[in-house]
Formats: structure tokens, C-alpha cells, sequence
């Protein structure tokens, strides 16, 4: 990879932490806003990695209100949604339809419409939450983000992607390293056919998370935690007690903000509960 590529994705990689940072400081109470100035219409332009770096965290920018850490932040939501004009969902391919039955599944094309599903959801769920957020300005600020996509429309105006990802006959490992993938969406205000899928299937979030832990992905296990906290404040039975494994994961965290994140957001589930 030349040497100018790295560069940029360091950067893009490091304006990801600084952001899931502040993002963190704002859940924890610790003051200061999500979004860094400037970063929204009327302030000056906002640097491209700032844009990227919400397109990455997506839902999670909106974390701390949506968790009732903070009051409505509207720096992080108009952040969030000059990142989806930045980077619209048009500019990712589309979750490929299942295979035909029968037909031989090709492991490449098979990763792509999994890394395409992913991003599908993740935008759902953050055009919910601006859509919420930004009441009648969303259709202005968010052309063609809450309408006019396939699939069945539920709250906040947001088409969801046409399916959702469910686990296959033994094939747990892979369904929740994708649900871990998916962790911006155990949120409060949010809910859908992932979510049903997480309650359906606790025990492959669980085995899941376990496996992580013993596999040293720590990140991988605090979303699966993350998820498991969601289902928790749900009011649902776990098959294992969430606060050990959490307090495991810290004690050998990464150390990167965003897996700090997803374990405050965990915390946060399972203190403030889901409304």
C-alpha cells in the first residue's frame, strides 16, 4: 500500500478514536460536546475525517441523548447528518438478494452482501435517530434517507433494509460476529427485525460473547455484551450474567476508545434500562 494510503487512513482511523472520545466523555458526563467545532453547517467547513468518523460510529454520535446522558445535542445531530450527505448510502453497494436454493454459495460475494447488510442496518438506524431528532427538517437536511428505499418502513420515517441477518443451523461463530458489527443499533429508540433476532437467539449472543473473551477480540466481545445489556434492560433472561463478563472485558480492554464505548454504553443499558 503506498505510502500516501496509510497515511490517510491513519488519519481517518485516529479522527474515529478522537471522536469516539468525545462521544464517551459526553455518555460519562464528563462534559464537553460530541461533535468538535466546527462541525456543522454554519460554522466553517468540517475536515473530511470528521465526516468520515461519524459515518463510522453512526448511530453511536446520537449515544449520549439517546441513553438520556445529555440533553438533545444538535451540534451531533447536524454532524451526523452532513456525514450522511458526505457519504450517502447510494455510495455502498446494495445487500445482494439471497441465493437461489440450491445454488452454490460463492464465499466472496457471500462477504460483500454481509458488509453491504451491515451498512444497510447501520444507516436504518441512524436515519431513524435524525429523523427523530430532526422532526420536519429531516426530509430537507437528509434528501432521500428517509424515503424511498425498498423494504417496510417503521418508526422515525426510515425505510429498513429488505432482511436481517440470522444465524444458519450451527453457524453461530459467524451470526454474532456480525450482530457485534451491528452493536450501534442496541439503542434506546430503536428497534426492528435485528433487534427481534436478538432476542430470539440470546444464546448464540452469549456463546459468542464467551468465545471472544477467550479469543482475546476484545471489541468483538464488548458489543456482544453490549447487545446482551440491551436485552437485559428489555427485560429479557440472559443465559449468562452480564456485569462478570463486562468487568472481564474492561480489565483486559483494548484499550481504544471505542471499545470504551461499547462497554459504557453497555453499563448505561443496564443501569438506565431501554424506553
Amino acid at each position: 500500500m503506498p505510502t500516501a494510503d496509510l497515511a490517510l487512513r491513519d488519519e481517518y482511523a485516529a479522527a474515529v478514536e478522537r471522536l469516539a472520545g468525545r462521544t464517551l466523555d459526553a455518555l460519562r458526563g464528563a462534559g464537553g460536546a460530541v461533535a468538535p467545532a466546527p462541525a456543522f453547517p454554519g460554522t466553517g467547513p468540517v475536515p473530511r475525517p470528521v465526516l468520515a468518523a461519524a459515518r463510522v460510529l453512526g448511530p453511536d454520535v446520537l449515544a449520549p441523548q439517546a441513553l438520556g446522558a445529555t440533553g438533545p445535542d444538535e451540534q451531533a445531530v447536524l454532524l451526523l447528518a452532513e456525514a450522511h450527505r458526505a457519504f450517502p448510502p447510494s455510495a455502498f453497494p446494495a445487500p445482494a438478494p439471497a441465493p437461489a436454493t440450491g445454488a452454490p454459495a460463492d464465499p466472496d460475494q457471500e462477504r460483500a452482501a454481509g458488509a453491504a447488510l451491515v451498512t444497510a442496518w447501520r444507516d436504518w438506524g441512524t436515519a431513524v435517530l435524525l429523523a427523530r431528532a430532526l422532526g420536519p427538517a429531516a426530509d430537507a437536511l437528509l434528501p432521500g434517507a428517509t424515503a424511498g428505499a425498498t423494504g417496510e418502513n417503521t418508526g422515525g420515517g426510515a425505510p429498513q433494509p429488505g432482511h436481517a441477518p440470522h444465524p444458519e443451523p450451527y453457524a453461530w461463530q459467524a451470526w454474532s460476529v456480525r450482530m457485534a458489527q451491528l452493536s450501534a443499533l442496541a439503542l434506546p429508540g430503536l428497534d426492528g427485525p435485528v433487534h427481534d433476532a436478538a432476542r430470539e437467539h440470546s444464546l448464540a449472543l452469549a456463546r459468542g460473547a464467551v468465545r471472544s473473551v477467550l479469543r482475546c477480540d476484545q471489541r468483538v466481545a464488548a458489543r456482544l455484551i453490549r447487545w446482551l445489556a440491551w436485552l437485559a434492560a428489555d427485560g429479557r433472561e440472559l443465559p449468562l450474567e452480564v456485569e462478570p463478563v463486562l468487568e472481564r472485558i474492561r480489565a483486559v480492554s483494548d484499550g481504544s476508545a471505542r471499545t470504551a464505548l461499547e462497554l459504557a454504553v453497555a453499563e448505561r443499558l443496564l443501569t438506565g434500562g431501554v424506553s
